[in-house]
């Protein structure tokens, strides 16, 4: 339930730093949305016999429970061969406790949740899955449907669910408000396109997460404003980012802090090619990764998007802090700060950054067109340069982070459907508890 009362004590102090701008969540608890109404999908024609298409029976329950209800999806095997929107209502919640597999081919969202407020999508039994069979198209070359997305929705949660081989993009959040998504986790193939979450909108919390696959961990997207990313585990992945930006980009007060991540293309990166707007007042803080491509990849020359119209999103008032590494090939730069020569980075911080080869051999920054403090920056501000290197030769103290226990020992493939994790972690960041337990009480524990 919303409440600035109610607010775990890490929010509360999110709030009061600036990063979210208050509460959190529905607005009502899902026992009062209970109390008023449940709409069973088994009594509107669903069957749990992994045939029958639960799509007409969810779209038929979210009619009877939309102006307050919950549209309850009993434990069970699920298909699903159309998709569904579900647009409009309020004070609803989506309950799934069975697994969905997805059997449809067509493009497009096997569920979009839309214009809607105080909705919770949840499982009890912290048990509940999509199963998106992506391998069916990615074998092929080819993408398929994203498994759910939320447009312009105020004032939810997510959480307690797991999102399973996704044909293409797994949870999307565009142009929230008000939201927290957490205890959940994603697994989806070493395949680029299949983005884990992306998030754009304004005051949201994602914590305790887990996401593997070989795209975005948890993205930033614009416009976003007032945002906190925490305790979340790239698990064979991308890595976190913020981009692709372009043309108009506003993003403001973002926070990432406790982000672990192994065999990833990098612990965060910022990517954009031309473009305007801006990227301001955001901090990045205590970040432990292990073999991976890039440490910290700030690439205002992306080729992998299109040039925008602009001299380039300017970046200022970034804080990056308190991480330690290791990178895969020293060839590239662990600290790679590339900003546009149109619109120099200013008054970027750099403090305590340790990282490493694996092989052990001497790693390098690289900074180009970057002002602030720490490492290649050039200090003050100033017009454009050209990319400067600076050679580590040595180890330094303190790079070789603590590790998780459930680290993958490969990329999850393409020739076969993932399994579904027999549950959701209880440990998302080395020494980090989560902040709310399973709804199923599994205690928590630390790895």
């Amino acid at each position: 339930m919303k409440s600035l009362a109610l607010l775990t004590a890490a929010a509360l102090l999110a709030v009061t730093a600036g990063q979210l701008t208050g509460s959190v969540g529905p607005t009502t608890s899902i026992t009062q949305k209970r109390a008023k109404k449940v709409c069973n999908v088994l009594s509107y024609g669903a069957k749990a016999d992994k045939s029958t298409d639960l799509g007409p029976a969810i779209q038929s329950a979210w009619q009877d429970c939309k102006s307050g209800g919950v549209v309850y999806i009993p434990s069970g095997e699920y298909a699903m061969s159309t998709w569904q929107t579900l647009s409009g209502g309020a004070s609803w919640a989506l309950q799934l406790d069975g697994i969905i597999y997805r059997t449809g081919t067509s493009g497009g969202h096997m569920i979009i949740i839309e214009n809607t407020n105080d909705f919770e999508l949840f499982s009890q039994t912290s048990q509940g899955a999509i199963q998106g069979y992506g391998y069916t198209f990615l074998s092929q070359g080819n993408y398929g449907p994203r498994l759910i997305r939320l447009v312009n929705v105020v004032d939810f949660s997510f959480h307690d669910l797991m999102l399973v081989d996704s044909p293409a993009f797994h949870l999307i959040l565009a142009t929230c408000k008000n939201g927290e998504v957490y205890n959940s986790i994603l697994r989806g193939a070493n395949r680029g396109g299949l983005d884990g979450i992306d998030v754009s909108g304004s005051n949201i919390y994602i914590h305790d997460v887990e996401v593997t696959n070989k795209d975005e961990c948890v993205t930033i997207k614009s416009p976003a404003a007032n945002m906190l990313v925490e305790n979340i585990y790239c698990n064979w992945s991308g890595g976190c980012a913020i981009g692709s930006l372009s043309t108009g980009t506003a993003i403001s007060s973002i926070k990432y802090n406790n982000i672990y991540t192994w065999q990833s293309n990098q612990m965060l990166m910022i990517k954009s090619s031309g473009g305007s707007g801006y990227v301001r007042d955001c901090s990045f803080t205590n970040f432990i990764g292990h073999s991976n491509a890039y440490a910290l990849d700030i690439d205002q020359y992306w080729s992998s998007q299109s040039v925008g119209s602009g001299s380039g999103v300017q970046l200022s008032d970034l804080t990056v802090s308190d991480w330690k590494g290791t990178i895969i090939d020293p060839k590239r730069a662990a600290i790679n700060m590339v900003c546009a020569d149109g619109a120099p980075c200013t008054n970027i911080s750099l403090s305590n950054l340790a990282f490493w080869s694996d092989s052990g051999a001497a790693i390098h920054y690289t900074c180009r067109s970057a002002y602030g403090q720490g490492y290649c920056l050039h200090s003050g501000s100033g017009s454009s340069y050209s990319a400067a290197s600076s050679t580590v030769s040595s180890a330094p103290a303190g790079y070789n982070g603590p590790k998780m226990g459930n680290d993958l020992a490969s990329g999850l493939g393409i020739s076969r459907s993932i399994d579904i994790p027999t549950s959701i972690p209880t440990s998302f960041f080395p020494g980090a508890t989560p902040l709310k337990p399973l709804l199923n009480g599994s205690s928590h524990r630390s790895l």
